[in-house]
């Protein structure tokens, strides 16, 4: 694309326009994708339960997001008068944000993606530990016992499981020999012969299924959604807030649930591959493939989310440091030791 307008302006201008529209061609659908899987979540939940979930607003109900938006548009929004009101006003905002800035490095396609650096695991490992900020400071700035005392068990939460998502990560950086998304993804090609995906692999799947319930807990969804229980702390960390401070809040959240069910297809199960290592299935363009695999984990989040009933918080400390923690640096020790003795000969 830059080499395209470049042909009609500066070479500076041309990428800037570029990355611009790059960022509007993810931002945007991505907007649009959270709308409608917050539709789709609210339907799912609505099956388990045999209800008819969102169906009057639009067709089938497809508006209900749309019409749930501009409700809380157009409220007021109320700062409570002893809160800390530049960190209470700027603490959706990062929430929001960095939810969106991780998808710069997720490889869409061959070559369809934003930006394809070498450390593109570790950057969204970074930006995804900085949203738990939005979290604490909301906690802390609104003042209020209930909100704080969220705040404090998702930096809890967080700590617990980053360091066992962080182990599982290594697991795979081994395996692919990189920290390049698009290099981990076409790593997974021809397991057997025949399939695609790091979860086939005997040594790689019992990590994808850890990486999985670490990344129920890392976007606090049920059973692990300690930082929103209403039995003890009315809704949470924005129990203060009202009208967009609030929905930015919502948008995150399902930002981030969207960037995790990816990192889960993008890790374990080919990404933008087919399931199978079949000539014909590469017809179907990349994109779809890696769309049908977030929805698909989707859907598992919703059914657990629906069916599977909240931990209690000492339950959430013991499975992340007594089990996952110790269960992902063995793996670590295992796969190391593996990749050592087939492709190195067992020279140290």
């Amino acid at each position: 694309m830059t080499e395209f307008f470049s042909a009609y302006m500066p070479y500076e201008a041309a990428w800037l326009l570029s990355t611009v529209i790059g960022i509007l061609l993810i931002a945007l659908p991505l907007m649009l994708a959270v709308a409608m899987i917050i539709y789709a979540d609210r339907k799912i939940w609505a099956a388990i339960a045999l209800r008819k979930g969102p169906n009057v607003v639009g067709p089938f109900g497809l508006l209900q997001s749309f019409a749930d938006g501009l409700k809380v548009f157009l409220q007021e929004t109320i700062v409570p008068s002893a809160a800390n009101k530049g960190l209470f006003l700027i603490a959706p905002i990062i929430t929001f944000t960095v939810a969106l800035l991780a998808w710069a490095v997720v490889p869409f396609d061959v070559g369809v993606v934003l930006s394809d650096i070498n450390v593109g695991l570790l950057y969204i490992l970074a930006i995804s530990s900085l949203g738990v900020y939005g979290v604490v400071i909301a906690g802390w700035a609104s003042n209020s016992k209930y909100p704080f005392f969220s705040a404090m068990r998702a930096s809890a939460q967080m700590i617990s499981y980053e360091v066992s998502i962080g182990f599982i990560i290594i697991c795979v950086v081994l395996w692919a020999g990189s920290f390049n998304m698009s290099t981990i993804v076409e790593s997974q090609k021809g397991y057997y012969g025949f399939l695609n995906g790091h979860g086939f692999n005997p040594l790689l799947f019992p990590i994808a299924v850890m990486f999985l319930i670490s990344a129920l807990a890392e976007t606090a969804r049920a059973p692990f959604d300690l930082t929103e229980a209403e039995s003890e702390l009315v809704a949470g960390y924005q129990t203060e807030y009202s009208s967009m401070a609030f929905a930015l809040y919502w948008l995150g959240e399902y930002a981030n649930v969207i960037l995790m069910c990816a990192l889960n297809a993008l890790l374990f199960w080919g990404g933008y591959l087919p399931p199978i290592d079949w000539a014909p299935l590469y017809m179907v363009p990349g994109i779809i493939w890696l769309f049908a695999k977030i929805f698909f984990f989707f859907f598992v989040f919703s059914w657990v989310k629906a069916t599977v009933p909240r931990y209690r918080y000492d339950q959430l400390m013991r499975l992340g440091w007594k089990v996952f923690l110790p269960v992902s640096l063995l793996f670590v020790f295992l796969i190391s030791g593996f990749l050592m003795l087939t492709r190195y000969g067992g020279a140290a």
